[in-house]
């Protein structure tokens, strides 16, 4: 879901399904060439929209974008790579539904 939240009120719905392409897959250099590189960079999703849905936005309230907040990036810094993957091992194992990510097996050589 997306919301407009300057002067075009208007909120987009997506729905269809998500491939996930993590860092060993065979698609992650191309998709990782479209965004700047960091450290903690875990996964892309690659979504195939089969139905799109727009409503009015008329309650979703104005907000003026002041810029990006540094505190990810500092964070994910401070760790290192190392400190992310053990991050990850924590948290990023299993979905909300309890499913496995795959996060470990799949991007980390030492894992696979």
């Amino acid at each position: 879901m997306f919301n407009s939240f300057d002067k075009n009120p208007m909120i987009l719905k997506l729905y269809g399904e998500a491939k996930v392409i993590h860092k060993l897959d065979s698609r992650w250099k191309e998709m990782a060439s479209h965004f700047e590189d960091f450290v903690g960079t875990r996964q892309f999703f690659e979504l195939n929209v089969e139905l799109l849905l727009t409503s009015c936005g008329y309650a979703v309230p104005l907000y003026e974008y002041k810029g990006e907040r540094e505190t990810l990036m500092k964070w994910s810094e401070q760790k290192g790579e190392k400190g992310i993957e053990a991050y990850w091992e924590e948290k990023n194992t299993m979905t909300l539904d309890d499913k496995p990510t795959q996060i470990l097996e799949r991007s980390l050589k030492s894992k696979s």
